[in-house]
């Protein structure tokens, strides 16, 4: 079995760890973009019209024999236009032909057995060098793929610290492109909607308890910690895109090994 480096915070080897037989597992890309369309089906909040939209008047028909359409006509109004009723579709500014109901449901299924197959792929992807690079990561300074780092770095508390330690890991540069160079406007109606920006994402940060890091992190761009227990495929190929710069730290590293079983 393969063997892995751990480094401690100022980027020096430390231990030898073995590497997770998760990591030779063959990347079944398909799978991993079918579990990330079912997850981002499950984060979509569901939409719809009011079912009496287009209903609150009292316009009725005049009928036949007045040389007029018998499109509903709003009482008292005379020979009031066909939109002022609003009850028809077919006129002008009537109300919407079947619209689109709040009942609907948008939520995808996936086997339980193929998302885990799914995620232990994305797992295998992030320790392959072509598939990271593929995904547009920097990855010329980092010194080992995988990527662990000693435990020590979950009780980091700043901001600053946990940035330098990046540095020291040889992460920075991939940093500074999800923060400079790939931040792009969104186009459409997302930009009065509180999400003007699209910031790439940088490394994912795995750990396996939180004592302050997660708050240390937050406002690294393109950064994301989550614990090994909340493990999905969202962070482990956002989009679909397979491939991602994990930092795994040693205790979460070792708990891939409960992946074997699929395997």
């Amino acid at each position: 079995m393969d063997k892995i480096n751990v480094y401690n915070l100022k980027g020096n080897k430390t231990v030898i760890v073995e590497k997770p037989k998760v990591f030779a597992f063959k990347p079944r890309k398909d799978l991993i973009e079918i579990a990330s369309e079912v997850s981002q089906s499950h984060r979509t909040q569901p939409q719809g019209r009011n079912k009496r939209a287009g209903l609150r008047n009292v316009a009725v028909s005049w009928g036949t024999g007045h040389a007029m359409a018998r499109t509903p006509r709003i009482k008292g109004s005379g020979f009031s236009t066909a939109h002022n009723a609003g009850r028809v579709p077919y006129a002008k500014g009537g109300r919407t032909t079947h619209p689109i109901k709040v009942e609907k449901n948008l939520n995808k299924k996936i086997n339980r057995t193929v998302n885990k197959i799914s995620i232990a792929s994305a797992i295998s992807a992030s320790g392959n060098i072509d598939w990271i690079k593929k995904r547009g990561h920097i990855i010329d300074k980092i010194p080992e793929i995988p990527l662990v780092v000693d435990d020590k770095i979950q009780t980091i508390k700043k901001t600053s610290k946990l940035y330098s330690i990046l540095e020291d890991l040889g992460l920075k540069q991939d940093l500074l492109r999800a923060k400079i160079k790939n931040k792009k406007i969104r186009p459409g109606k997302g930009k009065r909607r509180g999400r003007k920006y699209k910031n790439s994402k940088s490394i994912l940060l795995v750990i396996k308890e939180d004592f302050g890091i997660v708050r240390a992190g937050r406002n690294i761009s393109g950064i994301d910690i989550i614990t090994i227990q909340n493990l999905s495929i969202n962070e482990l190929a956002p989009g679909g895109l397979s491939g991602r710069l994990i930092l795994w730290t040693q205790s979460a590293f070792n708990e891939l090994n409960n992946y074997e079983e699929i395997i």
